[in-house]
């Protein structure tokens, strides 16, 4: 009998579609019921902790901020382990990993004890197989949905490369619900890089926990995502082969999970802080709140500023800025508008300063590539721009055993040291112009404060200042422990790493 899998496909299923040839489509007219979120959550535990919160806050929502891995994790465990009525979820990826296989248990457990599980997936770079997805897709409680899938008839390769203007524009927005209560939403994937669950690499991630109204405003924009023509049943494009059944092999995918679920919770639960929060021994952070996010008939519509709904909504924020502005954001790539509206804020005032990955610490080179042609240019335009230190995670974590690869992976902007975006727009013109994003805008100088405050000491620490010269050369200024370091070349790179960042240069900016 096969067990629920969390393996790796074989290398070569690439080679083999293009071998099988074929080209098939996915309908996207077949009707499905329409579903929306549970309003009845008053008599639910976390239903009662969010109205007793809402009304503590004078009808206003309440934040946590989540910056560490284990956090994060342990936040979904226990929110899934305390739901009672609902969960919903919106990714842009799930990995066949540790991460992975904890988070399908989670679900698994709460659909056994009669929770609705919503769970929603963009397709392209989620590797969990096909029949594990509806294996838990049998589930009487959960149903799967894949947005924008590409057809598994024949060639998945050739399907996409045919279907290229369509299969190439993907939902990337990332945000858990619980009860329509609380809201986990940021830039986190489901992946072990993005729980510390990796030994030999970190992601510096983000996410903030979302109590009371907001929430709400949340799961309304999951609800339009979910009922949207492109966000297809899994069971009606994909052929179960195995067609095995979820009772008869429920105590194998049981026994495969529990021991990765019991080993990763027991490190989650060492996280006290959703109890801590609901204990009120955790204060939270409150303020007003909003969700900004495209409209997913962005993804049907030719590209155009018309439809970049989340851009032209945060726009209209940056430009009232009054101070300063801080994007922290792991691509970087602005164009030369983005270049001029920089010239613009800083011409008015403003400090602005942009935090990305450095060529070492990236995880994408292509993009480092297209970003290193904008760096004169927006140093010149009066930015203070900062590139992560791929060493610096021990410093960040002020831990000697921590992994030796640091990559940022946070989205987020704070705006005059008083409201945060935190959500899943990269600073791209894939995430601007081709995907679709979401995230929440929230008006909290305290919160923001945790982030502003000792940030100049931070940023020596953990990361590269980069200048040009008086000979138009650009250099690299790191502090690393007392001693002042400058590099005229890319930090902490060899030359097959700076060889592939100046041949990818040939990539096409647009799709970056």
């Amino acid at each position: 009998m096969t067990t629920f899998r969390f393996g790796t496909w074989p290398a070569a299923w690439v080679l083999v579609g293009l071998l099988a040839g074929g080209c098939a489509t996915v309908s996207f007219k077949e009707h499905k019921t329409h579903t929306h979120a549970i309003t009845d959550i008053q008599d639910t535990t976390l239903g009662r902790y969010a109205a007793a919160k809402t009304a503590n806050l004078d009808g206003q929502s309440g934040f946590y901020p989540l910056s560490q891995g284990m956090d994060a994790l342990g936040i979904r465990l226990h929110l899934a382990d305390m739901a009672e009525k609902s969960i919903d979820l919106q990714y842009f990826l799930m990995k066949n990993d540790t991460a992975g296989a904890v988070i399908a248990n989670a679900l698994l457990k709460a659909a056994d004890r009669g929770v609705r599980v919503r769970f929603l997936l963009d397709d392209v770079f989620t590797t969990v197989p096909d029949d594990s997805f509806l294996l838990i897709n049998q589930h009487p409680n959960i149903e799967i949905r894949i947005f924008n899938p590409v057809s598994r008839r024949g060639s998945y390769a050739i399907n996409y490369v045919a279907q290229f203007d369509e299969a190439n524009r993907r939902m990337h927005n990332k945000s858990f619900t619980v009860d329509n209560s609380i809201s986990v939403v940021g830039g986190r994937n489901i992946a072990d890089e993005y729980f510390q669950l990796k030994e030999n690499s970190v992601f510096v991630d983000f996410d903030v926990l979302a109590v009371g109204p907001i929430a709400e405003k949340v799961s309304r924009s999951f609800d339009q995502y979910w009922n949207h023509a492109r966000a297809v049943p899994i069971d009606r494009f994909i052929d179960d082969k195995n067609a095995e059944n979820l009772d008869e092999v429920g105590a194998d995918i049981a026994n495969a999970l529990n021991d990765i679920y019991e080993t990763v919770f027991r490190k989650a639960l060492e996280s006290h802080l959703l109890q801590d929060l609901i204990a009120d021994q955790v204060p939270l952070f409150t303020g007003p709140a909003r969700v900004l996010a495209d409209d997913p008939d962005k993804l049907v519509n030719p590209i155009d500023h018309a439809h970049m709904k989340l851009a032209q909504d945060l726009i209209g924020v940056l430009d009232r800025a009054e101070a300063e502005l801080i994007f922290i954001t792991p691509y970087y790539i602005p164009g030369e508008n983005g270049v001029q509206r920089a010239r613009g804020w800083v011409e008015k005032g403003l400090r602005v300063v942009v935090i990305t990955n450095s060529l070492a610490s990236t995880n994408h080179v292509p993009v480092h590539s297209a970003y290193a042609r904008y760096r004169r240019d927006v140093i010149r335009a009066g930015v203070e721009l900062y590139e992560m230190r791929a060493d610096a995670a021990r410093e960040l974590d002020g831990d000697e055993s921590a992994p030796e690869r640091l990559t940022l992976h946070t989205k987020g902007i704070i705006i005059d040291g008083r409201y945060l975006f935190i959500g899943s727009l990269n600073l791209d013109p894939r995430s601007i112009e081709i995907n679709a994003e979401m995230g929440l805008l929230i008006d909290c100088a305290p919160m923001a404060d945790l982030y502003v405050r000792n940030s100049d000491e931070r940023l020596a620490a953990l990361t590269y200042r980069v200048l040009e010269n008086d000979r138009e050369k650009l250099e690299w200024h790191g502090q690393i422990g007392s001693q002042t370091v400058i590099d005229t070349r890319e930090p902490l790179t060899g030359w097959w790493r700076r060889f592939k960042a100046w041949f990818m240069k040939i990539a096409p900016e647009s799709q970056l």
